[in-house]
């Protein structure tokens, strides 16, 4: 199965994503994502990313709100260090450009996504974009 998008969602009560069948795409050096879901009119999207030990996020400044889960390693920013369990909330307008020391993978939810994860978003199997 490939990503789910809202309208596909509207169809079925529930919908089971195979992550595993998802691909891994390449968002910067050393980062790659899964899309899980991401809805083109709100702007809303859940992936998972993974992050190469000693690679950084690119600067970039969240448009909305972001959650993300550490499931694996760790992810350092001027905040502060967060680990494998940690579950970190961003708020609105928040900036930063993260490294992961010993590598991380992350389950992340965006409100909206950033304009570099917009951009990524476009190439990704199965994304509708408005």
């Amino acid at each position: 199965m490939v990503t789910t998008t809202k309208s596909e969602l509207g169809l079925l009560p529930s919908s089971i994503i195979d992550i595993e069948a998802l691909p891994w795409v390449e968002t910067a050096p050393g980062n790659e994502m899964k899309v899980l879901m991401h809805d083109p009119k709100s702007g809303m999207l859940t992936l998972i990313t993974r992050i190469a030990p000693g690679a950084c996020i690119p600067y970039h400044v969240h448009e909305d709100l972001e959650q993300a889960y550490i499931m694996e390693g760790s992810l350092k920013d001027d905040e502060g260090v967060c680990t494998a369990g940690s579950f970190v909330i961003r708020p609105k307008g928040s900036r930063h450009s993260p490294m992961a020391p010993d590598g991380c993978t992350m389950l992340v939810f965006f409100m909206k996504p950033t304009k570099a994860l917009r951009k990524a978003i476009q190439n990704y199997p199965g994304i509708e974009i408005n």
